[in-house]
Formats: structure tokens, C-alpha cells, sequence
């Protein structure tokens, strides 16, 4: 696979944002592509350049007049202009609402960041209707093949009535997937020892340099300790009293120290569904790793790979307008689970349960199929193969990993 390969969200930013000269924001983890994708966008145009916050010669230029960041000639098409991590910046929405409102000709800009842009809220100036925010991910299945995202429409097209083909290819990259981790750096050296130590530095930068400037927390160390309990709770509804007894720290310490590392792109969160479901848990989340390479037991790896596969489809179709994608899960108080729901504009749309290797339905699509108003439902494997079964009123799909996640975005 082409390390410049193009990205999926790069049309989009066009079509979207930069079609009306808005501005486009876009956030995602550390080292998911941000720089390479706005370096590949540059190259399109006529001019345009490059700036990245941790440059000293960018932060003097920001510090004297932001508006020098700006190409000189204007005179080959609309340039595009490409912000690197400038949140790091204290009052950097005020000094880009500045450049943005006194622009004397079309400029594109786009900003990138490694944590989530809403949550630089220092200073009280908006951008509100001058930009739009979009999400950036690292590779799933379908974008190491092709750029081309599917609506959501499409997409159950694709699935129920078959129209992806299975090859050989599209397994190995889903084994690839399982081995390295969707991150391009592993992704595509694809040898272990490397993709060990660039987990190992990733870490550190995330815990040592984001976290650090985002939170000013003295505990880092405590933290580190908090990741490492992390991959063995993936799947599990999330008990913040455990992993509390476990740090010897308070509730309200640890759901901190969460919502910091959601923040960070380090873990997402899938929160239960419960509306119109009886007897359904409320609040007990359940965590995922958007570097699912670093979990080390096979079966909760290859749900974490399914969960960032199906959350990924449902920022790209809610970012791009298709409308509001929520990724959840359903679970009642005797223990019966289907692992996720995608949900539409606040309607269950996709239930989607996830086995190894189990190709006959699970036994909780009777015991909650029949509360969701959709009537069809997937059953992820890793096995290349594809069945319909009926269960509980249900129609569901039993489907290799591999042909259901190359339908997805």
C-alpha cells in the first residue's frame, strides 16, 4: 500500500467546506495521517503553504501579524493554507477568526490538530459559521483499497444484497489490520519490532507532550499506569470503581483522567443504548483503543478493530452531512448483548454483533432483536463467509470481517 496514498476525507473537504471558502478543521490522533493529508491537498494547488505551531519561525510570525502566515501571490488560483497543531496556540480562535474575517482574496485554510479542536475554548471568540469540523482516522479496510466512501444507504446495499467482492488481498489486509494496527507508520512498514517501538513512542507523546499541555496534570505517571490496565478492559462495560481500587484513586480522579484521554484520540467511548429497551444498563460504558494493535488477546482486539471500523463510517457519514451517526451498544441487566448499534438520527438503524468464530446467531438477538424498530442486523466473523439466518424476528446477516467492513467508510 502507498504510504501517500489518497485519504477518503480529502474530497470531502473539498466539496464541503472549501467550495464555500470555509474553513475545514480537522482533528484525530496523533500520527493518523493529518500532516501527509494536508501536504497531499497542497500539492493540488497553485500555492499555498505550510505551517506547523512546534516551527519557531511560524510562532514569531503568528506572534507579529498572523495575517503573514498568508501566500504573497494570489494571482495562481485560490491557495491553500495548512495550520499544523496551531491550538497549541492560547488564543489561536481569535487570531484565526482574525485572518479569516480580513482576508482581502479567496483563501482556503485548513487547520489540523492532534486533539479534539472544540475543546481549545480559550478566549471568547467563535468561529462559529465560518468553518467545519471534520475527523480524520487512521486506515480501516476499505480506505487501504480504495478512497471512495459509500452512503450510508449504499452501504446496507452493499452488505444485504452482496457487492464487495472477497479476494485474497482484501484478507491479507484485514490480517495486516489485526497484526499492526490501522496507524500508517506500522500499517505499512509491517515489520513487529518497529511497530513495537513506534507503540511504545506513541505513548509517550501522547501521555508525556498532549496530555501534559492540555491538562497541566502532576500524575502522569499514574496515567501511564491507567493505559497500561487499559487493553485488558476492552469489550467490558467499564467499571470506574475498579479500575479506581485498582490506581488507589477516586471515581471522579479516574472519569478525569477518561475524559482527558478521550480527548486525546488515546480511547473512544460507546455508551448503551436504552431507549425502548427494557430492563437495558444506562450508564456503564464500554472503552475501545484507537490504536487496537497494542491489545494483546485476539478476541477483544477483533472487536476493537470492528468498533473503529463502524465508529469511523459514522463520523465520515455524520461529518459529511449524511446525518447524525451515534455508535452504541444494547445490553439488559441478565447479561444479554449485541455488541453495537449504529443509530440514525436518533433511531436504531444497524445492530451489529460481533464473534469470532461463531457462525450461528447469537442467542441475544431473540432477547433483544425484537425491541429495535430495524429488522435486519449483522454478525461479524472472521471467517470469509456469508449467510442469512433468522432469529427473533430478525434478519441477520452472518458476514466475514472482511466483505462487511469493506462496505463501511
Amino acid at each position: 500500500m502507498d504510504g501517500m496514498k489518497k485519504r477518503s476525507l480529502a474530497p470531502v473537504l473539498t466539496e464541503l467546506a472549501f467550495s464555500d471558502h470555509k474553513m475545514a478543521l480537522v482533528s484525530g490522533p496523533r500520527q493518523c495521517g493529518k500532516t501527509t493529508l494536508g501536504r497531499m491537498l497542497l500539492r493540488g494547488r497553485r500555492s499555498g503553504a505550510y505551517w506547523n505551531w512546534d516551527e519557531a519561525k511560524f510562532r514569531r510570525l503568528w506572534a507579529l501579524d498572523p495575517s503573514a502566515v498568508l501566500p504573497g501571490s494570489r494571482g495562481r488560483g485560490v491557495p491553500l493554507v495548512v495550520l499544523d497543531e496551531i491550538h497549541k496556540h492560547r488564543l489561536w480562535k481569535r487570531s484565526l477568526k482574525g485572518v479569516y474575517d480580513t482576508l482581502e482574496a479567496p483563501c482556503d485554510i485548513l487547520v489540523t490538530g492532534s486533539a479534539r479542536l472544540d475543546i481549545y475554548k480559550k478566549g471568547s471568540d467563535s468561529l462559529l459559521g465560518r468553518h467545519l469540523s471534520f475527523r480524520l482516522h487512521p486506515f480501516s479496510l476499505r480506505e487501504m483499497q480504495r478512497s471512495d466512501v459509500p452512503t450510508p444507504d449504499e452501504s446496507l446495499g452493499l452488505l444485504f444484497e452482496g457487492g464487495v467482492r472477497r479476494g485474497k488481498a482484501t484478507e491479507g489486509n484485514l490480517k495486516s489490520l489485526m497484526v499492526y494496527g490501522p496507524f500508517p507508520e506500522p500499517l505499512l512498514v509491517q515489520d513487529v519490532r518497529k511497530a513495537r517501538l513506534w507503540r511504545r513512542n506513541h505513548e509517550r507523546l501522547v501521555v508525556r507532550e498532549d496530555l501534559r499541555d492540555l491538562s497541566r496534570l502532576p500524575e502522569l505517571d499514574r496515567i501511564e499506569m491507567l493505559n497500561a490496565l487499559l487493553p485488558d478492559r476492552v469489550g467490558s462495560p467499564f467499571s470506574l470503581a475498579s479500575v479506581g481500587r485498582d490506581l488507589e484513586v477516586s471515581i471522579p480522579t479516574v472519569k478525569r483522567w477518561i475524559s482527558y484521554l478521550k480527548a486525546l484520540y488515546y480511547l473512544f467511548e460507546v455508551k448503551p443504548w436504552h431507549r425502548g429497551i427494557r430492563r437495558s444498563l444506562r450508564r456503564e460504558g464500554k472503552v475501545y483503543l484507537w490504536d487496537y494493535g497494542a491489545i494483546r488477546n485476539e478476541a477483544p482486539r477483533f472487536e476493537n478493530l470492528v468498533a473503529s471500523h463502524l465508529l469511523k463510517a459514522c463520523h465520515f457519514w455524520t461529518d459529511s452531512g449524511h446525518g447524525e451517526f451515534e455508535l452504541r451498544y444494547l445490553r439488559n441487566k441478565e447479561g444479554r448483548e449485541i455488541d453495537f448499534l449504529i443509530v440514525r438520527d436518533g433511531v436504531p438503524w444497524l445492530p451489529v454483533e460481533v464473534k469470532s468464530g461463531d457462525l450461528s446467531p447469537s442467542a441475544s438477538w431473540k432477547a433483544l432483536g425484537p425491541l429495535l424498530p430495524c429488522k435486519q442486523g449483522l454478525q461479524v466473523v472472521r471467517k470469509p463467509v456469508r449467510h442469512l439466518r433468522e432469529s427473533g424476528g430478525t434478519r441477520v446477516l452472518v458476514i466475514g470481517a472482511a466483505e462487511a467492513l469493506g462496505c463501511l467508510a
